[in-house]
């Protein structure tokens, strides 16, 4: 965890990983079981291209595989598409991470804080099968926006979901 709160996703090239990381008005258990849950991914999903074709369990755990149904988005119309992936990292209600064919991750760390937890969201492709394709397409830094925008809609879910 890098223990900043808020944090715009960067880009760290030599690590190969970009991240970013939000403070969330939710327990850490509340925030791993939303997450935990591949048919909820379409609810936080910031990239936009998760829908709502999900097979698998609805509570994860180290080697589960799950598939969902996406879309990447083109100038005219969306292509769907499925992909499925397997836990490959895994510390209840502290850290889940799944890859999909390509070996690259999308991992989520949670730390509790006072009131709240800092949720890390990281592309790791470190792990990737072809880690120079993965910059060459431009993955690192367009990844960063979508995890400012994951970030943002979790933080809203358990805001709206907040008892009043």
């Amino acid at each position: 965890m890098n223990g900043a709160s808020n944090q715009p996703a960067i880009v760290d090239i030599d690590a190969q990983r970009t991240w970013g990381s939000r403070l969330v008005a939710a327990s850490a258990s509340e925030i791993f079981a939303l997450i935990a849950n591949p048919h909820r991914h379409w609810e936080f999903d910031g990239s936009k291209t998760v829908r709502k074709g999900i097979e698998g369990p609805t509570e994860l755990t180290r080697g589960d595989s799950f598939s969902m149904a996406m879309s990447f988005p083109l100038p005219v119309k969306a292509l769907p598409y499925r992909v499925s992936s397997k836990v490959v990292e895994y510390e209840h209600n502290v850290v889940i991470a799944w890859a999909h064919f390509g070996k690259h991750r999308w991992r989520y760390e949670l730390e509790s804080v006072v009131g709240a937890t800092l949720v890390t969201e990281t592309f790791d492709w470190s792990t990737s099968l072809f880690p120079p394709a993965i910059v060459a397409v431009g993955y690192p830094d367009r990844h960063r926006s979508n995890i400012d925008a994951t970030l943002e809609r979790l933080a809203r879910l358990f805001e709206r979901e907040a008892p009043r």
